[in-house]
């Protein structure tokens, strides 16, 4: 009983607003149709592109911290470079000033010994030089002698006695 007096109450309040059946249940399939056809042509693809933009965007999220991560293991690569070089070039510099400076000392040393030469051939062609004098001199001297005693004595002093006087003069030069 229950169930004819609901029927009846929902005839009455839909005859109160004046609902047409037949066509409230045309515009129904035509609403479920639409609806069908908006979600499977519009929303669906909607809902898709939207799911594609956020896989890729997490998918770029998750790509940008392996390019931090690479960047940071880069980075620290790139740290232990720049050590190792500084260090090498720290290391090739030591090592230029150490040849330098026993390059230095060995052509200080050649210079050394060089100019130690120079001053011993120095030092033996003026000892030539002044003993060629001396001779010269004594040569001069004995000439000197030989004609200021014949000058003096007032005779011609044989070879002789030339010779002997330049000796004698030649022995108390020295």
């Amino acid at each position: 009983m229950v169930q004819p007096s609901a029927a009846g109450r929902v005839e009455e309040i839909a005859s109160t607003f004046g609902v047409d059946w037949p066509h409230l249940a045309a515009q129904v399939i035509s609403f479920a149709i639409v609806s069908a056809l908006l979600y499977w042509l519009a929303y669906h693809p909607v809902l898709r592109m939207l799911e594609e933009r956020r896989k890729q965007i997490a998918q770029g999220l998750a790509n940008t911290e392996k390019i931090n991560a690479t960047l940071a293991a880069i980075e620290t690569q790139r740290q232990e470079v720049l050590t190792a070089a500084q260090a090498e070039a720290v290391r090739l510099i030591d090592e230029a000033r150490g040849v330098a400076r026993r390059v230095k000392e060995q052509e200080t040393q050649r210079a050394l010994a060089a100019a130690a030469q120079i001053v011993d051939k120095a030092h033996e062609a003026a000892a030539q030089e002044h003993r060629r004098m001396l001779a010269e001199l004594r040569r001069e001297v004995g000439q000197l002698v030989v004609k200021t005693t014949a000058a003096v004595t007032g005779k011609i002093l044989s070879e002789g006695d030339q010779r002997r006087l330049a000796e004698e003069t030649a022995r108390q030069l020295t």
